[in-house]
């Protein structure tokens, strides 16, 4: 197992000329879970990684791994692996040879680069140039290279971009079992239907700015809707209607009704005293696009 470290960012703030990247932005990430970086496009979240890796000097404010900062760290490839973006290869390299290239830059183990494209699922492919590679491919050769020095701490800049659906499922399932190993594993996405499924933890960013930091479960406040099968969907609809809740009704493509606006006690309950029949009824979770886009609408105004 690896001993993931802490990721800190305090009152990190980047100008670039006048615009404000990041905004007095803090908070933390724990090793042992999967962190989701969310925010819509601009909001922040690449520059922030950037100078967390000390890519980018920040105008103001610290960020650090391991209460280090990247520069500082002893042994940085066996302490962070990173990746940013699936585009800096050399096109006429195999994949196999840009890995050596890494690993012997690096003081590595010769035997780490097919190691670690087994890993991400490229062995048939290992010979292969990586010009003639797709983007969900070059998406799990970057993902090899931040793993080359075995590292505790994992940053990755969306992931899932390029991957098609089986892909999506075995990143989802591999970057957990790198968490339960106790590592630290922080992803950017704005997928917030995959991330939804993948992480533990959230960070969620608009403008720069911290909105909402905490467990994934913190954004599902409780149902928004309920799901129901009737044999009588006309009388149910009037007994909705006839309650002084502000409750709609509209047709499912399954047949079931969603009930906005009541809890599955509350819906029942109406059933019941209308003498309506039902066959289902069933909570729907609220769903992590519609709580993101409200926590952000305002702050992405212009």
């Amino acid at each position: 197992m690896s001993d993931g470290l802490q990721i800190d960012i305090v009152g990190l703030t980047k100008m670039f000329d006048e615009v404000k990247a990041i905004d007095d932005l803090s908070f933390s990430v724990d090793p042992g879970v999967v962190t989701g970086f969310l925010g819509p496009n601009g909001a922040g979240k690449t520059t922030t990684m950037r100078c967390l890796l000390g890519l980018v000097a920040p105008t103001a404010g610290i960020a650090t791994i391991g209460g280090k900062h990247y520069r500082d760290l002893p042994d940085p490839i066996g302490t962070v692996g990173a990746a940013l973006e699936a585009s800096s290869f050399h096109p006429g390299r195999s994949a196999l040879a840009h890995l050596e290239v890494m690993a012997l830059g690096a003081g590595l183990d010769p035997a780490r680069p097919e190691a670690v494209l087994a890993q991400v699922g490229l062995s048939e492919v290992a010979g292969r140039r990586v010009g003639g590679f797709s983007l969900g491919m070059r998406q799990r050769l970057g993902l090899a290279a931040a793993l080359l020095g075995d590292p505790r701490v994992l940053i990755l800049d969306e992931p899932a971009n390029g991957l098609d659906p089986a892909g999506i499922v075995w990143l989802r399932s591999f970057l957990r079992s790198l968490a339960a190993e106790g590592r630290t594993v922080l992803v950017s996405s704005h997928v917030l239907s995959e991330v939804q499924q993948t992480v533990d933890d959230i960070v969620v960013l608009a403008k720069g700015r911290l909105i909402k930091q905490g467990k994934l479960a913190d954004l599902d406040v409780g149902p928004r809707s309920v799901l129901v099968r009737t044999p009588e969907p006309e009388k149910f609809r009037d007994a909705l209607v006839s309650t002084a809740m502000s409750t709609l009704s509209t047709e499912n493509e399954d047949g079931r009704l969603r009930v906005v606006g009541g809890t599955p006690a509350q819906v029942g309950h109406v059933a019941f005293l209308h003498g309506v029949e039902l066959h289902e009824l069933t909570a729907e979770p609220s769903r992590l696009e519609q709580a993101f886009l409200e926590m952000t609408e305002g702050e992405q105004a212009s």
